[in-house]
């Protein structure tokens, strides 16, 4: 019997290693060579497309929660006249406070009349959709909207929304991480469970006008696009709702600065909208939106075009870096610090959502601007150089010449 090798681990990682093939990453971190090779079963794929996850920078350490899911691995609702998949507490536990519907209806399908208990804010994404409403008042609303608008729907008012000629497709965000778009207040579903005699004693018609009701909830149908805006349009006795339920944020003027542009959208230019505020944030190749915290409610983000990454500072020395592309959710609780970088050789758009009625963040560049230079340097040990360069007015992304983002550290071959 042969003798055992005293050395054999080593031994057997100098035998396994080469036979890694050159263009499988691996999670070995190059600016340390901390990790080794992943010869188990594994994701490619996934690894691939989460670089900082699968090889996280030298400076992520403790525990940080998952802060990310995408609609892609969300379960998809399919019914004739569009589909829906959405990503809320039961996906993404960490995300409380807001829940996210993806939503496609084709050319005259119909998100059935329906209600929630939560406000609903949505962001159109694809095509063109007819929106009505009408209030605890019995003022009315209708409009269409399309690609960059957006709409906002108060708690417990009454809705619809319906694909026009070319169809659409928009995000749907609630104020509220445990909302289930499958678990709503829907007309037909009432009808179905309200015996007939009761509803024909409520509209005073024969109990033969209710014998081809749907026997459940239809949700989501398949109808014909329907006409001109002006030929639905109903007059109401009571007027038309004071406020609108609709806004245009790609009309609206953007706060550019060098490496992108940020539109912010509240309570303040969208008065309707009292529980969910909101930036789409655009960072071209190279930038990053700085280094900053919201002091006012946790962030909930869906990503929009590009891919990027994230890093959230959670305290007590603990940071972890996640990345992102088109169609993820991202997460940030309460005051964490953060940033997000364009990771990618196209422009990065995404959005944050908050459920307040104001948008609010802090900057630390600014913060430390506006603090005494003396102060700053002492408690960070660093000189002019940094303090000099510090700017008192806030730039939500940034980019400067000569100082831009570095590929990760890990084993990822072209």
């Amino acid at each position: 019997m042969d003798k055992p090798v005293r050395n054999q681990p080593q031994q057997t990682r100098q035998m396994l290693q080469p036979s890694a093939p050159a263009s499988i990453p691996q999670p070995i971190r190059s600016s340390d060579g901390a990790g080794g090779i992943d010869l188990g079963p594994r994701d490619i794929m996934r690894d691939r497309e989460n670089p900082d996850m699968f090889v996280p920078p030298a400076t992520d350490a403790g525990l940080v929660p998952n802060l990310k899911f995408s609609f892609s691995d969300a379960h998809m609702q399919l019914n004739q006249g569009g589909w829906s998949r959405e990503v809320t507490r039961r996906e993404l536990p960490i995300a409380t406070t807001m829940a996210g519907v993806n939503m496609s209806l084709t050319p005259g399908g119909v998100r059935e009349l329906h209600w929630h208990q939560q406000a609903e804010w949505s962001y159109m994404l694809v095509g063109h959709a007819r929106i009505t409403a009408v209030d605890q008042n019995g003022r009315n609303f209708i409009a269409d909207v399309g690609p960059g608008d957006l709409w906002y729907f108060p708690p417990g008012i009454p809705h619809s929304i319906q694909g026009l000629a070319d169809g659409c497709e928009f995000l749907l965000v609630f104020d509220d991480g445990g909302f289930s778009d499958l678990n709503t207040l829907s007309i037909s579903d009432w009808f179905a469970h309200t015996p007939p005699d009761v509803l024909s004693a409520n509209f005073g018609v024969p109990e033969s006008a209710f014998r081809t009701i749907p026997p459940e909830q239809v949700y989501i149908f398949q109808d014909a696009v329907p006409g001109s805006l002006e030929s639905q349009r109903i007059e109401s006795p009571y007027g038309a709702v004071p406020q609108s339920f609709t806004h245009k944020l790609l009309a609206q003027p953007p706060l550019v600065t060098p490496g992108g542009s940020v539109r912010i959208v509240d309570s303040t230019n969208f008065p309707v909208s009292k529980t969910v505020a909101a930036a789409l944030v655009e960072i071209k190749p190279g930038a990053m939106r700085e280094m900053h915290w919201h002091p006012n409610n946790d962030e909930w983000q869906y990503y929009l075009t590009g891919q990027g990454r994230m890093t959230v500072f959670a305290g007590n020395g603990a940071a972890r870096t996640f990345d992102y592309r088109a169609g993820d959710v991202g997460y940030v609780p309460f005051a964490f610090g953060h940033y997000i970088q364009n990771t990618g050789t196209q422009t990065l758009w995404f959005l944050e959502m908050f459920k307040s009625d104001r948008f609010q963040d802090v900057s630390l560049n600014q913060w430390m601007a506006l603090t005494p230079i003396q102060l700053v340097q002492d408690n960070l040990h660093v000189g002019a150089e940094l303090t000099d360069a510090l700017r008192k007015e806030k730039w939500p992304v940034v980019s400067y010449p000569g100082f831009t983002y570095k590929s990760g550290e890990g084993f990822l071959p072209k």
